[in-house]
């Protein structure tokens, strides 16, 4: 039987420009097809690679409480693995480049005095609900469980290289007392400026564009073009919608629900042995605090919530997701703590029975063929509507409306070409498109640059036609034009008017009072810059806070300065992936075999 948590079953065709050449169906044939990924020539099996993925999955699964996947989910759980087997592989490059070791001295000091959170959140070695390390220590002593200590052991033996490597990386981080006192001065200094702006999108449009200039830009600014692989799909549905029988069932069950928790059986046990909600069941129900106006929820549900008082079950509350009764535990501020019991409208097993049935049907007739017109075909004889062209973009789902389409998005990327569920119409490949398919897109930038060196040509004249003449509001006012004052803002918190223009800010907080600017080129426009007010930091209050500032900034530029260095790593590194290839090829022969 199919899940029932399916709203609608896919059968999906098309034509997808996506094979693989006969020298790499060669490569997979040879010894080395047996290999996932390499990185700086060290290799990862296949088998190493399944086993960590397997154990991430069911890691997932034991987390969110699902028992299956969609393929969008084990898609980004592959990519996860991925990155954490390339991570961990260039820093044992690192470390052996860097001759760190780990000695059995240090992995037993730490163990004594720096215990990991797996320990120090243990509540055998707590006392009084705080961690004691007396007692941790008396069980290192003791030796009884050896599988413990070897689990510490290899933490210890993992983490230690880490610190070293930290410590190597950041030995040399400082900062002085003057960058201090810039970064609190740009926090608290403070300006209020004049601007006359000279906006490019007020030029009127009539600039004649050749091909020749559209293709001369898209060669110099070819990564503001690129795009991912999209692929274009059709499918047909089958509705699962529930009949008036489905329906009376659930109110039916929903009753007996009720009438266990009137005889005062507790809400929790119920919740966890009726409720549709397998992730809030397995914990009684309980959904935490939820805010009175929290997004995400639906809203039936949370009108529901309005006026329970904390104790009480609801009347039933018919959601887009079936029946709850909800109970609050308890209330505090805009917060309510809220547990509930979904019964779903499932559909009655005879209506069940005909779904599948006739889904079964369009199965046989459509999936996995090679001709894409069968879809056509089985949604005449089946009387069902042939969707229109959805786009799918690579590592995006297919959303219809509220609904996440599972599976959809990597199939559409997987299939070869004339194969039916999943569809694709056609794909569009990766990379920088072709002057015809971007070719309004370049037309407005181009556009836009010329109008930016006309706005440009007026700004200096505005401004050597102002030159001399003080207060730039009032002469704005004399002459027409549109200038906006702004202030007191200081430089990490300017008008949201000038959050993108960092010139013009610099500007302001470089002018004396009084003096105005020349030309300032910003990203979006020029300005003509006035400062009319500057307030000044207090260094006395920066000396009071000065070690405070300088710890926490210490450990903000460490963090940065150790993902620089990992960054580095890895653009630096040569890596395979093969996972497409490999397993393309396998599940191609696992269809074959079927």
């Amino acid at each position: 039987m199919r899940s029932n948590a399916k709203y609608v079953f896919f059968i999906l065709a098309g034509s997808f420009v996506m094979w693989l050449a006969i020298g790499q169906v060669m490569q997979i044939l040879e010894p080395s097809g047996n290999i996932v990924l390499r990185v700086n020539g060290k290799e990862v099996a296949v088998t190493t690679y399944q086993q960590r993925l397997q154990s991430a999955l069911e890691l997932y699964r034991q987390q969110t409480g699902t028992t299956s996947l969609t393929k969008e989910d084990e898609q980004q759980i592959q990519d996860q693995v991925t990155n954490q087997l390339i991570q961990e592989i260039l820093l044992q490059q690192e470390y052996g480049r860097l001759g760190i070791r780990v000695s059995d001295e240090e992995i037993i000091d730490a163990a004594r005095t720096s215990p990991p959170p797996e320990v120090t959140n243990d509540p055998q070695f707590k006392t009084d609900d705080q961690f004691d390390i007396r007692k941790w220590q008396q069980f290192l002593q003791s030796g009884a469980d050896r599988n413990t200590l070897a689990q510490i052991e290899a933490i210890y033996r993992d983490r230690i290289p880490q610190i070293k490597l930290a410590q190597y990386i950041t030995s040399d981080v400082y900062i002085s007392d003057a960058k201090l006192w810039r970064m609190y001065k740009d926090a608290h200094d403070s300006a209020t400026v004049a601007v006359l702006p000279v906006w490019p999108y007020l030029i009127t449009d009539s600039i004649a564009v050749s091909d020749a200039e559209l293709q001369s830009y898209l060669d110099k600014h070819p990564d503001d073009f690129k795009r991912p692989a999209m692929a274009f799909v059709q499918f047909i549905a089958i509705p699962r919608m529930p009949t008036p029988a489905d329906s009376a069932a659930a109110r039916a069950r929903l009753a007996k629900v009720r009438a266990e928790l009137a005889r005062g059986v507790k809400f929790e046990d119920v919740a966890r042995r009726e409720s549709g909600d397998t992730v809030s069941g397995k914990q009684g129900g309980d959904l935490g605090w939820v805010k009175r106006d929290e997004q995400g929820f639906d809203p039936e549900f949370m009108a529901a919530l309005k006026d329970l008082a904390p104790g009480r079950v609801s009347a039933p509350v018919l959601s887009q997701f079936g029946y709850h009764l909800i109970r609050v535990d308890a209330a505090k501020g805009d917060s309510l703590k809220v547990r509930h019991i979904l019964v779903p409208v499932d559909l009655a097993p005879e209506h069940l029975d005909a779904v599948e049935g006739r889904v079964d049907s369009v199965e046989r007739l459509t999936a996995y063929q090679t001709n894409g017109a069968l879809l056509d075909t089985a949604a005449h004889r089946f009387n069902l509507p042939v969707a229109p062209v959805y786009r799918i973009v690579d590592g995006e789902r297919l959303t219809l409306g509220r609904y996440v389409i599972p599976d959809v998005g990597v199939w559409a990327f997987q299939a070869h070409v004339g194969e039916t569920s999943p569809v694709v119409d056609s794909l569009v490949p990766e990379g920088v498109p072709p002057l015809g398919d971007v070719r309004e897109q370049v037309l407005r930038l181009v556009k836009l640059e010329k109008q930016k060196e006309i706005a440009r040509h007026r700004a200096d004249s505005l401004a050597a036609a102002l030159r001399g003449t003080p207060n730039l509001p009032a002469i704005g006012t004399a002459r027409g034009l549109t200038v906006q004052r702004f202030g007191p803002f200081t430089r990490l918190k300017p008008p949201s008017y000038l959050a993108n223009e960092p010139l013009a800010v610099g500007a302001a907080f470089g002018l004396r009072v009084g003096e105005r600017s020349g030309v300032v080129v910003g990203q979006r426009g020029d300005f003509i810059v006035e400062s009319l007010g500057r307030r000044m930091a207090d260094s006395s209050a920066w000396v009071k806070q000065k070690d405070a500032q300088r710890t926490q900034m210490l450990s903000a530029v460490r963090q940065a300065r150790i993902q620089q260095y990992v960054d580095g790593l890895r653009a630096r590194a040569k890596i395979v992936d093969r996972r497409k290839e490999i397993f393309r090829t396998q599940a191609s022969a696992d269809a074959a075999a079927s």
